[in-house]
């Protein structure tokens, strides 16, 4: 039988979250019921509930960042037993049989990925809701293994950020000696010097505010670069191998396109809207590349959850209890969180 259970939503674009009820479907022979612990607040999230991407399907749950216990299994489950501590990131279903799910891409399924909310749930038939709520249930192959040995709580935002910046250079094979710029520092671009620094490369943070140069060091940043220093900018020209951006806006691209070596990348993670005009003599000039990236698939999150696990990284993140939501979602819209909220689900259980 299906479950009723507390979450926290959305009726209405213009209308904060709140407390309401919402049903889980029964378990399948299958699927994963977990007990959420702990929830990150991705700028998504707001996008979602907002309806800025003019798909929101009402009510809605977001939460695609979420770690907690197991709670039952179905009888076909054979990677997960009760008690152990797992990850959901930002999907929950795939047709499993495309080109793309065949090569672990199931964000890039050719069907459509099932999204952890606000997408059809293939066995019920209604609606995904996402992890601002108490308890989730999930097919086996999209329930991710949580290394114990990190904070838990702190693991939550690694879901969405911590692969959403991991997969692009792991993807372009970042190595120790490749020097690599991290545009933006904020929930992404906080994970990417980590990852980078991690990884060996030679890690620079480009930012357009001097007074994040400290943190961006303390982060694991071997230099800052200020990006409205145009002479700060040549002193660089041609010298990357590698650039994330993670600017989550619209703006020029061009000056970071000067500072790639040629036949380097620049990836996009941020902006999902257009862009300022390109300069095409930028590419054209050192056979440069843009390229853009989705989170990534189960198999390459999984190896980012042991990547951490072995390198002891999480994020840095600021607690809140489930009530605090409408505030933290101005926060996050004001850019004042460092660097990600985390969502204490035991303030919704016994709300």
């Amino acid at each position: 039988m299906s479950e009723k259970i507390k979450a926290y939503g959305t009726e209405a674009a213009d209308k904060d979250l709140q407390q309401m009820e919402i049903e889980r479907r029964a378990i399948l022979e299958n699927d994963v019921k977990i007990d959420i612990l702990y929830c990150g607040v991705c700028h998504s999230d707001i996008h979602a509930a907002k309806n800025d991407w003019g798909n929101a399907n009402y009510p809605l749950v977001p939460g695609h960042e979420i770690v907690g216990k197991v709670i039952e299994v179905g009888t076909d489950v054979k990677n997960y037993k009760e008690g152990d501590l797992v990850g959901v990131g930002c999907m929950v279903d795939s047709c499993k049989e495309c080109g793309a799910c065949e090569d672990d891409l199931e964000q890039f399924c050719e069907k459509g990925m099932v999204g952890t909310y606000n997408g059809k749930d293939k066995h019920s038939g209604d609606r995904t809701f996402g992890g601002y709520s108490t308890s989730i249930v999930v097919r086996e192959e999209f329930v991710l293994k949580v290394p114990t040995n990190l904070d838990t709580k702190a693991v939550a935002p690694l879901l969405c950020a911590g692969i959403t910046t991991f997969s692009p250079l792991n993807h372009w094979k970042i190595k120790k000696g490749d020097k690599v710029g991290i545009i933006g520092l904020g929930g992404l671009g906080h994970m990417g010097i980590k990852f980078a620094s991690a990884m060996g490369a030679e890690t620079y943070m480009i930012t357009t505010s001097e007074g994040k140069a400290e943190d961006a060091k303390k982060l694991g940043a071997d230099d800052v670069i200020i990006s409205k220093n145009k002479d700060e900018m040549k002193k660089h020209a041609g010298s990357f191998d590698f650039l994330l951006n993670t600017v989550p806006v619209k703006h020029d691209i061009n000056p970071y396109l000067q500072i790639l070596k040629r036949d380097s990348t620049m990836v996009m993670v941020g902006a999902i809207e257009p862009l300022e005009p390109m300069n095409g003599g930028n590419l054209i000039m050192g056979r440069k590349r843009v390229a853009g990236s989705l989170i990534g698939g189960i198999k390459e999150t999984q190896e980012m959850l042991d990547f951490c696990g072995e390198h002891n990284i999480t994020s840095e993140i600021e607690m809140i209890d489930m009530q605090d939501i409408n505030k933290a979602f101005e926060r996050v819209t004001n850019n004042d969180v460092k660097y990600r909220f985390v969502i204490d689900m035991k303030t919704l259980k016994e709300a």
